[in-house]
């Protein structure tokens, strides 16, 4: 399998691996639930090496991607980003990721951890004479994320570099040693979430740097089973679990954030426009709070009941620290979207009771 170059740094943290897509990540550093509650309490530092990053470059590469993808490019400016989704002609997701605007290039970042599918999937509409080409840079390029109420702080002693106001996907640069790398505010656990996107070879120096910098603000190395409660609790669906063929963007309350109904045709755009106008979203994502005595998850893709009526399907699942419950991200029909919905979840030949909660979990009090 494929390792991250951190790979070293993480065995020495006492990481425990687990496999992702073809790469061998930390899922813990032997105590997931004090991971989670660093992150809600203080700052972490997470290896997202592994994610699809995609470097799009030449004359027409704005107006290539602008006829493909689900949102609008043409007015973003230089080190800005926006959301944006690949569909079929049914609507139905094929990628989705975060689109990020250079003086040279396009940067397309996976919302989620699928390997190269991104760069596959839009690698076939590069047709003869088409004056754009993409760079596959998975294995030339790392990812670092800080996140947590410290964060800002974290970047700011390491990089000189305030971020506190930064907004959504906007870009900062700053250099280690002979490296340029980009930090952009994003989205990954509900916290500060920075991520800091850089040249394969600065990836060691980055994390040590932060590491040595990180430790009176309380740092810690947090695995991608503490990311993903993290994730789940603040209600972000990402690329491959819960983002796939099975849905429409609309049906994940991606309105006004990863598909444009104005910029004009693309792959997609007659389905999502038309239950815009009809409201014919059949099914949205929900939060669900599950009973399970013995704290027990259901698998991805397991069945949603209202009474005897099977009503949809759960996409991702996790036990939360902050409910001492389990947790997940679900997709039943409208009709049983309401928060306080009482449904049921199938594990096994067993079913548990779950109640619907409105997206973000709101956090006990």
């Amino acid at each position: 399998m494929k390792q991250s170059s951190l790979h070293t740094q993480h065995e020495t943290l006492g990481a425990h691996f687990q496999a992702i897509g073809d790469w061998e990540m930390p899922e813990h550093y032997g105590q997931t639930t004090e991971e989670h509650l660093a992150v809600r309490q203080r700052v972490g530092i997470v290896d997202l090496s592994h994610r699809g990053i995609n470097r799009v470059t030449g004359d027409d590469r704005i107006t290539w991607l602008q006829s493909l993808i689900s949102n609008d490019i043409l007015p973003l400016t230089n080190g800005h980003g926006l959301y944006s989704a690949l569909m079929d002609h049914k609507g139905k997701m094929l990628s989705y990721f975060r689109v990020f605007l250079l003086d040279d290039s396009i940067i397309l970042e996976d919302a989620g951890e699928v390997g190269d599918l991104t760069f596959q999937a839009l690698r076939k509409f590069l047709l003869f004479g088409t004056k754009a080409k993409m760079e596959n840079c998975l294995e030339s390029w790392g990812t670092v994320l800080i996140s947590g109420p410290s964060a800002p702080e974290l970047i700011k002693r390491a990089f000189s570099i305030d971020m506190s106001g930064t907004k959504l996907l906007s870009i900062q640069q700053a250099g280690v040693e002979d490296h340029s790398v980009m930090l952009v505010k994003t989205e990954e656990t509900g916290e500060h979430d920075i991520e800091i996107l850089m040249p394969i070879a600065a990836l060691v120096s980055v994390w040590e740097r932060l590491w040595s910098v990180g430790q009176p603000l309380g740092l810690r190395a947090v695995g991608h089973a503490a990311l993903e409660s993290l994730r789940i609790e603040a209600g972000i669906p990402k690329l491959g679990p819960d983002l796939n063929d099975r849905i429409v963007p609309p049906e994940a309350n991606l309105e006004g954030k990863a598909f444009s109904l104005t910029k004009g045709c693309y792959p997609g755009q007659e389905v999502v426009a038309r239950m815009d106008t009809y409201g014919a979203v059949k099914r949205r994502l929900v939060g669900l709070v599950l009973d399970s005595e013995d704290n027990r998850l259901p698998e991805p893709g397991a069945k949603i009941f209202s009474g005897d009526r099977e009503v949809g399907w759960i996409s991702s699942t996790a036990y939360s620290p902050t409910f001492n419950k389990p947790i997940a991200l679900g997709f039943p029909l409208r009709d049983f979207t309401k928060a306080d919905t009482d449904l049921a979840i199938e594990i096994g030949e067993n079913r548990i009771a779950a109640v619907v909660q409105s997206l973000p979990f709101s956090r006990p009090s």
